[in-house]
């Protein structure tokens, strides 16, 4: 799993911005700038939906003011639904990242098998990122949504 101090591995995620994707590597996409980044189990999902991505939503322009260049959201969804998503949740400051086959969510260590629910999917948790660098990993208990909020997350930077 990862931790503190590691590096964003190099593998290919799709990144929603503006209403457009591009593939990229997730090092490339948080290389040169302090990101929080947060994940969650599913697009559209009752906590995802009611909480978690509202709270980012919200927050977006208190978290941009403390310094932060990018805010992003993980999901093992495609990019069809992460766009689809960010729409009806009117997140426009929020980059959404597609990791529809779970390779960076692999790859960080941080995957969970949710069975019939949806097999492979995130756990819940929220980083902080400078340069690439993991600097703060607020990972969530199951069934649990605090430490990965971004009050909470507003409160560390």
């Amino acid at each position: 799993m990862i931790n503190v101090g590691d590096k964003i591995p190099a593998v290919g995620i799709t990144a929603v911005q503006d209403g457009a994707t591009e593939s990229v590597s997730a090092d490339q996409l948080f290389a040169g700038k302090k990101v929080v980044l947060f994940a969650l189990p599913g697009a559209f999902t009752p906590t995802c939906s009611a909480s978690h991505l509202p709270g980012y939503v919200v927050n977006a322009d208190a978290l941009l003011a403390k310094g932060v260049d990018l805010i992003a959201c993980l999901s093992v969804n495609d990019a069809f639904v992460m766009k689809a998503w960010a729409d009806s949740q009117n997140a426009e400051q929020i980059t959404m990242i597609a990791d529809g086959g779970a390779d960076l969510t692999r790859a960080l260590g941080l995957e969970m098998n949710s069975g019939a629910f949806g097999g492979i999917r995130s756990r819940r948790y929220a980083m902080i990122i400078e340069d690439g660098v993991v600097t703060t990993l607020n990972l969530e208990q199951p069934k649990e949504f605090k430490e990965s909020s971004a009050e909470a997350v507003l409160a560390l930077l």
